[in-house]
């Protein structure tokens, strides 16, 4: 019994909150769910601007780092040859 008895309350309530709601509200509403809609897609259209700026950066770091390590490479290399070319002089 208390449940119906809660149930229609809720009912009655939920029934007064709609008809209580009149054309220019649900305008209102409707103007402000569309431009909720078109932040939305801005917002959209940012983060995929963003996820595009990242992965170009993210390209660009690896490049940078594959060049840092040829010149590494290459700086070890020249190392080695002037220190064989100065042992070999010493030897003389």
């Amino acid at each position: 019994m208390k449940k119906v008895i809660k149930l229609s309350m809720i009912a009655l309530a939920v029934s007064l909150i709609v008809s209580c709601a009149s054309t220019s509200d649900v305008e209102s509403l409707q103007s402000q769910v569309d431009g909720l809609n078109t932040s939305v897609a801005q917002v959209s259209a940012d983060a995929a601007s963003a996820q595009t700026t990242a992965a170009d950066a993210a390209a660009r770091a690896k490049a940078a780092e594959a060049a840092a390590n040829q010149a590494a490479q290459l700086s070890q290399d020249a190392n080695s040859k002037l220190d064989k070319k100065f042992r070999r002089s010493m030897m003389k």
